[in-house]
């Protein structure tokens, strides 16, 4: 409940008006966001600051992708290796209950911190390279033909989610998660973690900021109602997390009455929270090898099918401004160098301390830095392109435009001159003032000073694309700020 409350309110102010103005921008330009902001040459930093979001996210992303391709390995046999997995204690960073997770995988019990990576997990390792060498393959298959797979990953998490959620509600304790679930503790509300959480939450879901739906218009004919589908999308996500919510807190409810120890207590937040809860509510499945294949599939399939997009946004940019890469065998050398780097550097996040890494970039790359750049993007369109001439762009591609259209043209027009920057800024201040307290862990340790700055200084690469491409617009080219 008091995830739902921020949650909601930031979607209707940042998200629904933040995805309308990338998808009619994206449906313009056809271009990557570099090409698309150099309209605006003072804004051509907003461009670069969604690169250097892909390109952190790229860097994690695919270590999610490594996990589910263990377990996936892991669901081939009878019990399921964590199907007793609840007589753990709860742990500093409470994954302890799930100890295929905490010890097979990460190793995080041999692990004191951030600052104690450890060796590197060989098993897990092997995993992510296979994970890197199956993105690859689909890089070179041509990434457009990763939408035929859409007609299944779209479809079959509702499916798995609505039997998930009919077997959660069923189980002993389930009425004390789904408690915990809708109720609210108004305090909390001060803590700037939940704000954060909240809009890396809708940005990540929507996919914005990190210039995925520029890139993906692209492959669109045609100018499509782009404030239908903002609705249809915002709307399908709002479902998606709320569903997904009653299905996670109703096998909290379960794992607490077990325990015997309070909801809030069993599990804490972070990467790691879907391969802890839906592997126990699946050991609780009739026939739950069969149940746990398909959802580490479903899970495998959706995370090659983010990380194909966050790709295709770094290496549309490279092609955009270097055309002589295009060339068949000079692309295979840049997505196989691409790739390898990110493989090597994917490493220090495999370690026994490596879900540490992973979460520092998880709050880094999706944290202050996106509010900026959604902050820029706002301001960009209502001064310096103009609100009304945007609107007035929308209503020409919608030609004709249907009249509740243009009633919700006018809630959108208020969102980006007014609502949406206002609540980016609040969030932003509060998310930077609070910021020292963002802890790594969900226990009551500190994470060391080294680590709080190093976040820091991740988030201001891409706060700093900004203002740095627009002085050197400044230095460089004459006429007006429009």
């Amino acid at each position: 409940g008091v995830f739902l409350t921020p949650y909601l309110l930031l979607l209707l102010l940042l998200g629904a008006p933040l995805l309308l103005l990338e998808l009619s921008l994206s449906h313009y330009g056809a271009a990557a966001p570099l090409r698309v902001w150099e309209c605006c040459p003072l804004l051509k930093g907003v461009g670069m600051a969604m690169l250097v979001v892909a390109s952190l996210l790229c860097l994690y992303s695919n270590v999610l992708v490594a996990w589910a391709l263990f377990y996936l390995g892991s669901s081939f046999q009878s019990p399921l290796p964590w199907a007793s997995a609840a007589t753990g204690a709860v742990g500093t960073y409470q994954v302890a209950l799930c100890p295929l997770l905490s010890q097979e995988v990460l190793g995080v019990t041999h692990s004191s911190g951030i600052g104690d990576p450890g060796p590197v997990r060989w098993p897990l390792a092997l995993c992510l390279l296979v994970a890197w060498l199956l993105v690859l393959f689909c890089l070179l298959k041509d990434i457009r033909a990763s939408g035929k797979l859409l007609y299944f990953t779209a479809a079959f998490p509702y499916l798995l989610i609505l039997i998930l959620l009919i077997r959660g509600a069923t189980l002993q304790g389930a009425l004390g998660g789904v408690h915990f679930y809708l109720s609210s503790d108004w305090s909390r509300l001060q803590s700037a973690q939940v704000w954060s959480d909240a809009a890396s939450q809708v940005c990540y879901s929507l996919g914005i900021g990190f210039g995925g739906l520029y890139s993906r218009a692209s492959y669109r004919q045609g100018h499509p109602n782009v404030i239908r589908d903002t609705l249809v999308i915002t709307l399908g996500s709002f479902c998606t997390t709320f569903l997904s919510g009653f299905a996670t807190f109703s096998v909290l409810g379960h794992m607490a009455w077990r325990k015997e120890v309070p909801v809030g207590s069993v599990v804490g937040s972070g990467p790691g929270l879907a391969f802890v809860v839906y592997p126990e509510l699946l050991s609780l499945l009739p026939g739950s090898p069969f149940w746990a294949v398909l959802f580490f599939l479903l899970l495998l399939m959706l995370g090659v099918d983010t990380l194909l997009r966050i790709i295709d946004v770094i290496t549309t940019c490279i092609l955009e401004q270097v055309p002589a890469l295009r060339e068949w065998r000079r692309k295979l050398l840049l997505l196989a160098a691409l790739c390898t780097s990110c493989y090597l550097l994917g490493l220090l996040q495999v370690t026994q301390g490596g879900i540490f890494w992973v979460s520092l970039l998880d709050r880094s790359s999706t944290g202050f830095g996106l509010l900026l750049v959604a902050i820029c993007m706002c301001l960009g369109i209502a001064f310096c392109y103009g609100v009304t001439q945007f609107c007035q762009d929308i209503r020409a591609m919608l030609c004709p435009c249907p009249p509740w259209c243009h009633h919700l043209l006018g809630y959108f027009r208020l969102c980006w001159a007014f609502l949406t920057p206002c609540t980016l800024l609040f969030t932003l201040i509060y998310t930077l003032l609070d910021f020292s307290n963002l802890s790594l862990t969900s226990g009551p340790s500190k994470d060391p000073a080294w680590a709080t700055s190093l976040g820091v200084c991740i988030g201001l690469l891409t706060c700093l694309q900004v203002p740095l491409w627009a002085t050197l617009a400044l230095c460089h080219q004459s006429g007006s700020l429009s």
